[in-house]
């Protein structure tokens, strides 16, 4: 027998020299959104200096989980295009996926008074590209649109494994999630969306079964507890009780591996496990809520498999802008 196959045998009996299913390096990433919000005059040099500040952090990649501008900003093809040109400020990778204040929210007379549905198709052409992320760095990933015929619409419902970690994007937005029982087309928008995220949702998670994954993350921009957190539940008229109350959160109960749900919506850094659904247990579901609106940070989540929680977090600050 060879020196290098005793040498190896004897790490391997250490559990120094194992395949990439029994270890993984920690790495980090940043989670953001809800920004920037207003004029880019006044908006803009904070968030830049927010960017930098991400920058030098060096994470694997970034999330942004949309609101790329406030609910009173004009949703004009140019607004679009500054908020894409931010996305390319980005040294490393960043996946993004919409926020209500670039498309649902668009036909208000403040917003230009376009037609919410046009915007989204405007936001798909600009911001999405089959199997690539925006960043300087761009990630490999798959697309709900290329994968699933019976949704081949959603593009921006993404999904990637990092380090055994699945990552996954499903559209969901604040303001109720577009669910308004008074208007039949926002309804049937509604209706498209959702099937394709609870769609989206289970074959991730059985795709992170299939492929070993021993942790997992989910993002989207609706918090879906709303402003007030009172009981952790979700009402049967919300319109995320089939994506949440009914898909994600028994997936997370049913999950071998830690999961993790990353949101924006409501402006406030939160780092909890708040959901409660009646004889699931949820213990290894956490939530982040990204900073947002006029507090100008991020958070850089640490991942460390090793770990019982395998996830950490703490706060990224814009520089200073003079």
């Amino acid at each position: 027998m060879s020196f290098s196959s005793v040498f190896s045998g004897l790490l391997l009996g250490l559990g120094l020299l194992a395949g990439p299913a029994a270890w993984s390096q920690a790495f980090s990433f940043t989670a953001l959104g809800d920004l920037p919000y207003g004029p880019d005059a006044k908006a803009g040099p904070p968030y830049r200096a927010l960017i930098a500040a991400i920058n030098r952090s060096q994470p694997a990649f970034s999330i942004h989980v949309g609101d790329i501008k406030s609910g009173s900003t004009v949703c004009s093809d140019e607004e679009f295009t500054r908020q894409w040109d931010h996305f390319a400020r980005f040294e490393a990778a960043v996946v993004y996926t919409p926020g209500d204040n670039e498309w649902t929210d668009c036909h208000r007379p403040n917003n230009g008074g376009y037609d919410p549905e046009e915007r989204l198709q405007a936001l798909r052409k600009l911001f999405f590209t089959p199997g690539r992320s925006l960043g300087q760095k761009p990630l490999t990933l798959q697309n709900q649109s290329a994968l699933m015929p019976a949704h081949a619409a959603f593009i921006e419902n993404q999904r990637w494994m990092h380090q055994q970690v699945m990552f996954a994007t499903v559209h969901l937005v604040g303001g109720g999630n577009q669910w308004d029982k008074r208007e039949p087309r926002s309804q049937a928008e509604f209706k498209r969306r959702d099937q394709a995220n609870v769609a989206w949702l289970r074959d991730s998670f059985a795709q992170a079964k299939a492929q070993g994954a021993r942790a997992m993350v989910v993002s989207m921009q609706a918090n879906p507890l709303g402003l007030f957190n009172l009981f952790g539940r979700i009402a049967s008229d919300s319109g995320f009780h089939a994506s949440i109350n009914d898909t994600l959160l028994p997936l997370a109960s049913e999950a071998v591996f830690p999961v993790l749900l990353i949101h924006g919506d409501t402006h406030t850094f939160r780092w909890d496990s708040p959901f409660d659904h009646p004889g699931q247990s949820l213990r290894p579901l956490m939530r982040l809520e990204v900073p947002g609106g006029q507090d100008v940070r991020a958070v850089r989540v640490q991942v460390d498999l090793g770990q019982p929680q395998p996830f950490s977090v703490s706060l990224i600050e814009a520089d200073k802008v003079e």
